[in-house]
């Protein structure tokens, strides 16, 4: 499968931030935009949830190269663990992502809603976010259908208003799916510095 077009227009945007730090591709998959940026000399680093997904990617890499490139690093990590119990008190723990710092951070067909704030902070001033998922306008064409994985109309757009909006899209766009369609909203949104 190929990357996502929209990373055609993020790519020059990239160039002045990536010095700085690494690309995350979160909830990656099977890396398809991650391994594009690698591709391109773009350090990232793949986090996911399953180990087979990310032993996926490394296997890709290796077959392509002959071996790892150092600019691409794995993170298997649950985004979704906002807690646990321990007896019977919830603790709460530190974020994954507290702490640590991105060039960018680009979510391709992923939501999970507290993330968000996590995300905003996880990246470098000046730095980017690629988003891109389905939206409530979806279940017509296909699943997921369930409204907690579907963004609301202008969701992305005010999540990011405080930020500089490079790209903004919703609605309908081809896809590789048994309807040929998708519903999605897409955002290139700058931090300020």
């Amino acid at each position: 499968m190929n990357h996502s077009p929209l990373l055609e227009k993020f790519i020059a945007l990239l160039d002045e931030a990536e010095s700085l730090a690494p690309v995350l591709d979160l909830a990656c998959g099977s890396g398809r935009n991650g391994l594009y940026l690698v591709n391109q000399k773009f350090p990232v680093v793949f986090a996911d949830i399953k180990e087979t997904a990310l032993e996926q990617v490394k296997s890709t890499l290796t077959s392509k190269y002959g071996e790892l490139k150092p600019s691409a690093s794995f993170w298997q990590v649950d985004f979704e663990k906002d807690s646990f119990e321990q007896g019977s008190v919830i603790q709460k723990h530190e974020h994954p992502l507290a702490g640590k710092s991105f060039a960018a951070i680009m979510v391709f067909r992923y939501l999970h809603r507290p993330l968000f704030e996590q995300i905003k902070q996880a990246v470098i001033p000046g730095g980017y976010v690629v988003y891109e998922t389905f939206t409530v306008e979806h279940p017509q064409f296909g699943r997921p259908k369930n409204p907690n994985f579907l963004l609301k109309q202008g969701e992305l757009a005010e999540l990011f208003a405080d930020w500089e909006i490079i790209h903004s899209f919703e609605g309908v766009i081809e896809a590789n799916n048994d309807s040929g369609r998708q519903a999605v909203a897409q955002i290139i949104a700058r931090k300020p510095k």
